[in-house]
């Protein structure tokens, strides 16, 4: 994601009218809007993945999954667009933004890597309805989990072996590292 300023102090109402049309992306956070980047064949693969996995699991139940598209609204004043999101937001809500997340996986690379694991990870644990966050590594065997505890604390997890089986309780899925890495080849030369 590009943190370029685009506009000083943007109204969230503005920024909301100005995504359903715009030809590419932003992030808000508080009054100012960053362009996001584009994704590389293995950033696609894994996400894809991901909301395959996802997606045949929770099909019927009341949460569902999106992919990259689909707004996150953190706090009145901040917006993300997580690569993987899933929600169990009551039906009728707005069809661009979803309020309630439980679970978000982020594929990090080179551009993103630093706001995913800092910022994001700090803003999206203030989320009461998140249950986990999902850093996945795009360059090597390399996942790690962040979930909320029964007590409200944060724990986490690191997964780095083909075999390491990722259990996400908040949607009672177990997918094997392999999975998530299907089609994914390490020793194809790449950049983020």
């Amino acid at each position: 994601m590009s943190r370029r300023k685009s506009k000083p102090c943007l109204s969230v109402a503005d920024y909301l009218a100005g995504e359903r049309d715009a030809d590419v992306r932003h992030e808000y956070v508080d009054g100012q809007v960053y362009a996001m980047a584009g994704a590389s064949d293995r950033h696609n693969r894994i996400a894809g993945n991901f909301f395959v996995g996802l997606s045949l699991h929770l099909d019927g139940s009341d949460c569902e999954p999106f992919i990259s598209d689909m707004k996150v609204m953190v706090s009145p004043v901040l917006y993300y667009y997580p690569d993987v999101v899933v929600t169990c937001d009551p039906p009728g809500g707005d069809r661009y933004t979803r309020n309630e997340p439980r679970l978000i996986v982020e594929v990090l690379s080179a551009s993103t890597e630093r706001v995913d694991r800092t910022e994001k990870l700090h803003a999206y644990k203030s989320v009461e309805s998140l249950q986990e966050y999902v850093l996945v590594s795009q360059d090597a065997w390399h996942i790690e989990v962040h979930r909320r505890a029964t007590n409200g604390e944060w724990t986490r997890e690191v997964l780095t072996e083909p075999d390491d089986q990722l259990a996400l309780a908040s949607v009672s899925l177990t997918l094997a590292l392999r999975d998530v890495y299907r089609n994914v080849r390490f020793d194809e030369a790449q950049e983020n």
